[in-house]
């Protein structure tokens, strides 16, 4: 009985000693941008952007995965000897962009040890023996996000290396050595030590390493000086009880409340606060455009370098690629030059040209960058590079002309001019945005087809001279472009998409996405080769998009009411027809008098050119307003914009009639 009691005596402390961290950060003292450890009083720096939040137990730290680090010098880290256990509580708002440190003691050589969490939700253990990394790994996403998970590391030398994930071994490989302490490296918490380059990338020479870190919280990290048992272990995990993390599912900006009527809106929008933190701009960096007869949205935002992207009224978002370009052969250093790389927006900017009842016009205007945030050929006398204007001409029925230009001779022999971007949001996969006959494309002969996701190839019988395409989205809403005849569309069907844009910072042009933690662009089509006009020095292109529920037999109507524009025959002193402007979608008259007069004209739709929702743009009609009759009866829904210009009043009108046959129309000041 005595032998029993003196052998309990000693099992009891020895157990006691080994529970004791000899490293620990419960992140529940934090000041001056300090965690301070009571025990030891020991204080360490907080780097970047981070907030005090509900941890497993009190107060854990949010690390927004760009800037935040937390760094214990090299002074006060204890190297553990030849046996320790660490373990720490993780939930996830998102993957790394490759291997992250939990907590990490390594330097620039191979040395010290790292518990790491990998870019599809896995965990490691790594210690470096025999200047190399032996590592313990568990299988992907066996880290969820946006729940709170328990993660050890065990080490023994010569013996075992083991790694826990919730109380459970994962992972176990015998070892022989022991691992090198590095002499005065310091201990980073939640970032990588040095730049590195993300996980699947496509071009290696188009990506730039970068610090990057862990999104998320964490809290109770502690290094132990022995090894843990199992059971001692699955003890420290099950005696915490946790509650659900503050981490929400992340949404692309939501409109939460529509104004209401039409029209062009200067905001901020947000993502969520880790992003929008990074940025330094002050209010109303971003435009919404809204509709009052239909619910989706216009935007242009920051989170997709400014390129507009149609919302669906289900949050479905379709956006659509910048002019892009790149070298050839030994001249392709730094990969494609486009919007997309500019993930500061250094190069991009929009703003409101015009807004009224009757239209909203929108300039963007943007730089080609590569991920080394060149610019694209500049010149070596004046530094000027390749530059890109569009202009968007919105009207109310939830469309909108685009028109791309630039000069010419500044994009080089390698060049696209279109390819449809659809968005995947955080935990949405393709096939919960798309149907499976994903795209219906038809020219404006009613030659309609469908493509489906599984197409690996085009098809033998692909005509490629379509002129439109619909997007085939799960929702009321979906995404169109019509282009003018002439346009060579070519399709392809590439499973998965990249996650390097929308809204990802890591200086990439291209990164397969593995999970769908992270918005995403689908590698998909159609992508067409518009046809190009020539106006002086400036090459453009127009196409019409826009997001409705039209048909495709609507569609082609719509189309042909753009690109067969109906004649139109005017009457009035003083009013002259300077033609259709299909890169604005609206005839332009003028008027040549001092004051405003009523004057009147004709459009004479048919079946091939039928009248769709025109617009008419009157310049110097210098009055305050106007009043409009269809074939004698005023109109009560005719939408009346008036532009004050230098040169005098502009006038712009949207008629939204959806006529095949001759309509008389009237203006009267």
């Amino acid at each position: 009985m005595k032998k029993l009691f003196l052998s309990l005596f000693l099992i009891i402390p020895f157990f006691a000693i080994s529970q004791k961290p000899v490293m620990q950060w419960d992140f529940e003292n934090i000041k001056n941008r300090n965690s301070i450890d009571i025990s030891t009083n020991i204080t360490d720096t907080i780097e970047g952007n981070f907030e005090e939040a509900a941890g497993v137990s009190g107060k854990g730290l949010r690390l927004d995965g760009f800037t935040t680090r937390v760094i214990r010098e090299g002074k006060d880290c204890i190297k553990p000897g030849t046996a320790f256990t660490i373990e720490a509580w993780v939930s996830l708002g998102e993957y790394p962009l490759n291997w992250c440190p939990v907590i990490t003691t390594e330097s620039g050589e191979i040395n010290g040890y790292r518990l790491q969490i990998g870019p599809y939700g896995q965990v490691s253990f790594e210690t470096a023996i025999g200047e190399q990394w032996i590592s313990c790994t568990s299988a992907s996403e066996s880290i969820p996000l946006r729940k709170w998970m328990h993660i050890s590391g065990v080490y023994t030398a010569n013996k075992e290396m083991a790694l826990y994930i919730n109380g459970e071994l994962v992972s176990a490989m015998a070892i022989k050595g022991s691992l090198t302490y590095p002499s005065k490296t310091n201990c980073i918490l939640g970032m990588v030590t040095v730049p590195g380059r993300p996980s699947n990338t496509i071009r290696t020479w188009g990506t730039v390493e970068a610090y990057y870190g862990l999104d998320g919280i964490v809290d109770e990290i502690k290094v132990f000086d022995a090894a843990l048992t199992s059971d001692q272990i699955k003890d420290n995990f099950l005696k915490v009880k946790p509650v659900v993390p503050d981490i929400q599912l992340r949404m692309l900006p939501v409109i939460e409340k529509n104004p209401g009527h039409f029209g062009a809106f200067y905001t901020k929008l947000k993502y969520y606060p880790g992003w929008d933190n990074l940025w330094p701009v002050d209010k109303d960096p971003d435009i919404v455009v809204c509709f009052d007869k239909n619910p989706v949205k216009l935007i242009f935002w920051r989170g997709t370098r400014y390129g507009p992207a149609w919302v669906s009224e289900n949050e479905n978002w379709m956006a659509d690629q910048s002019l892009e370009t790149w070298g050839n052969g030994v001249t392709d250093t730094e990969g494609c030059f486009e919007h997309m790389q500019d993930r500061h927006c250094r190069f991009s900017h929009v703003r409101i040209i015009e807004n009224n009842d009757a239209r909203a016009v929108i300039h963007w205007r943007y730089a080609l960058v590569s991920s080394h945030d060149h610019t694209w050929m500049p010149d070596p006398k004046t530094g000027w590079e390749c530059w890109v204007d569009e202009y968007y001409y919105i009207y109310p029925d939830g469309s909108s002309i685009r028109k791309v230009s630039w000069n010419k001779g500044t994009t080089g022999d390698a060049i696209q001019y279109q390819e449809s971007l659809p968005f995947t949001q955080p935990g949405q996969s393709s096939k919960e945005l798309l149907e499976n006959n994903y795209v219906s494309v038809s020219d404006y002969d009613s030659n309609t087809r469908t493509v489906s996701v599984d197409l690996r190839e085009q098809p033998a019988d692909w005509k490629g001279k379509y002129t439109i395409q619909q997007y085939n989205f799960k929702s009321q809403n979906k995404p169109f472009i019509c282009f003018e005849p002439g346009n060579s569309m070519w399709v392809r069907w590439i499973g998965g998409g990249y996650n390097h844009f929308p809204v990802n910072q890591a200086r990439s042009d291209g990164r397969w996405a593995k999970t769908t933690d992270r918005p995403t662009h689908l590698m998909s089509s159609p992508c067409s080769d518009p046809v190009i006009h020539q106006d002086g020095n400036r090459l453009y292109w127009i196409g019409l998009y826009g997001m409705n529920r039209m048909n495709m037999d609507d569609l082609i109507s719509f189309g042909r009411s753009w690109s067969y524009s109906p004649d139109l025959s005017i009457i009035g002193n003083g009013y002259f027809s300077m033609g259709y402007d299909k890169a604005q979608r609206c005839y332009h008259l003028e008027n040549n008098n001092s004051k405003a007069g009523a004057f009147e004209f004709t459009l004479k739709g048919t079946k091939d050119s039928p009248i769709i929702n025109p617009a008419i743009f009157v310049k110097n009609w210098n009055s305050n307003g106007a009043k409009v009759l269809i074939n004698g009866k005023e109109s009560k829904i005719c939408r009346v914009g008036i532009n004050h210009e230098l040169e005098g009043d502009d006038l712009i009108l949207y008629i939204p009639i959806h006529e095949t046959k001759p309509v008389k129309i009237s203006i009267i000041p």
